[in-house]
């Protein structure tokens, strides 16, 4: 196995600004409401967490586990439910958080999973988006950065449950 690190596509610093702008964007648009945020496990709890830590308005936190990836460089396509929300929506003013929207399959499924459990409102926020990679219709309400089709590494996103811990989001260059 190899110990090389990813080469840095976005660095630490510019991932910061964005989520900022991302978090006084969302504040903006939810100014006088409650929000519940709603973390995609596993990759999205680095972003998740910076992220809430920065918006100024009162929220709830729930955790979502969605699967379609395996130790694979590509989706699946099928989507796995792995862990449930533990309090209803319907009422809520709710955004998901996810790190990255590649096919849009994954987004989609939880987007019509959630609908169904009849939250007041329903957004979607993502810190990367491949829109030459969608498969689907979808609306993304806040994006931190358009990616091409490359495999990223970092800042919450793994390749077989490696890479998490870097600060910055990275493209592996040779086969790990």
């Amino acid at each position: 196995m190899s110990h090389e690190l990813p080469k840095v596509l976005i660095p630490e610093n510019k991932i910061k600004q964005k989520i900022q702008d991302l978090a006084t964007e969302i504040a903006f648009d939810y100014r006088g409401k409650e929000i519940t945020a709603i973390c995609v496990l596993k990759g999205s709890y680095v972003f998740f967490a910076d992220l809430i830590r920065k918006i100024d308005l009162p929220l709830s936190c729930e955790f979502i586990g969605l699967s379609s990836y395996g130790d694979k460089t590509e989706s699946s396509g099928e989507v796995k439910l792995t862990l449930d929300l533990t309090e209803p929506l319907q009422g809520r003013h709710v955004i998901i958080i996810e790190d990255i929207v590649d096919s849009g399959l994954t987004m989609q499924y939880l987007v019509n999973n959630l609908k169904a459990r009849k939250p007041a409102t329903l957004k979607v926020c993502t810190l990367l988006h491949k829109p030459d990679a969608l498969q689907c219709e979808l609306q993304l309400d806040y994006v931190g950065f358009k990616l091409g089709r490359e495999f990223v590494v970092g800042y919450g996103l793994d390749y077989a449950g490696r890479f998490r811990n870097l600060p910055y989001i990275g493209i592996l260059e040779h086969e790990h």
